[in-house]
């Protein structure tokens, strides 16, 4: 198929690969403009741009698809479909009707759960079991549009966004694949209006953990918000990111107490068990190496 590419981040780069593994025609590839980043501020180009040039691909960039010239370039394009993952702008209806297929989206959650911007992040965070991608057809409302295809996954008790953040990349560019395949014959399946619920952004000011709060809450949180931004506490002052943890089999004490030398810490309920930290300006380290720069000996209140 002749097909219009749009992505922004490196959760998009598997999904780019993966069509024109499956012998695609990618016309364009569209995404977000570079970035001043770095030290320097230098304009930085987002990892699909970086990869859809490697692959010698067309990229463009626009600030908006509203204005109508931007409107006209995408429709000259005369694609089957266009595959929109992560792209991180609205898309006119005029971009969505273009394409002879419409748009394509590939989202990291079983909908209705978790429409929005921050599904992964979430889904881990509310103490999910299990979540999935979804090959959705495209319409104006935010992630409103019907499925064409549903792919399940357990979420494992150790898990981090960053870990299924990568699973679900590759599961989506199998998943669009498949779907481009059988386009013809997938049955659009609407979804129900029960069950809906909507991923915010993550707001860095929701990263401090509250050790009032129960175990599984707290291990939640803080392997959700793993590795950005990262859930964080501090001890005299030093602020301390947590970015790997599980629950403790058992543990009693005040909310915040190091109960052990393997870094159980109370909870309001329970105890999690910190397995991997970082300081300001250090590297992250398991909890062991973690110690040998920074006691927390027993007793120690985060």
């Amino acid at each position: 198929m002749r097909v219009v590419f749009m992505g922004t981040p490196e959760f998009s780069v598997p999904v780019l690969e993966a069509l024109v593994e499956a012998g695609h025609e990618v016309a364009a590839v569209y995404c977000q403009p570079p970035r001043p980043a770095g030290r320097g501020k230098k304009a930085r180009p987002t990892p699909v741009q970086a990869r859809a040039e490697a692959l010698g691909l067309e990229v463009r960039h626009p600030v908006s698809l509203k204005g109508e010239a931007e409107q006209a370039d995408f429709a000259a394009l005369n694609a089957d479909v266009a595959v929109v993952v992560a792209y991180g702008l609205i898309l006119p209806q005029a971009i969505l009707d273009a394409p002879k297929h419409g748009c394509l989206n590939i989202h990291a959650s079983l909908l209705p759960r978790w429409r929005g911007a921050a599904p992964i992040h979430r889904a881990i965070m509310a103490g999910d079991r299990e979540t999935g991608v979804c090959i959705m057809q495209m319409e104006a409302g935010l992630d409103t549009g019907p499925v064409l295809l549903r792919e399940a996954t357990t979420i494992g008790p150790r898990e981090t966004t960053g870990a299924l953040h990568d699973r679900l990349s590759q599961m989506g560019a199998r998943a669009i694949v498949a779907a481009l395949d059988r386009l013809g014959d997938l049955e659009p399946d609407p979804q129900p209006e029960s069950g809906v619920t909507y991923a915010e952004k993550i707001d860095k000011a929701e990263s401090r953990v509250d050790w009032t709060r129960p175990a599984a809450e707290v291990d939640a949180h803080i392997r959700g918000l793993s590795p950005f931004p990262g859930a964080w506490c501090e001890v005299d002052g030093t602020r301390i990111k947590l970015l790997a943890s599980e629950l403790a089999d058992e543990g009693a004490g005040a909310p915040g107490e190091v109960l052990d030398a393997a870094l159980t810490v109370a909870c309001g309920t329970g105890a999690v068990r910190l397995l991997r930290l970082q300081r300001a300006g250090k590297g992250a380290q398991d909890a062991q190496s973690f110690l040998l720069g920074l006691p927390l000996p027993v007793g120690t209140r985060l």
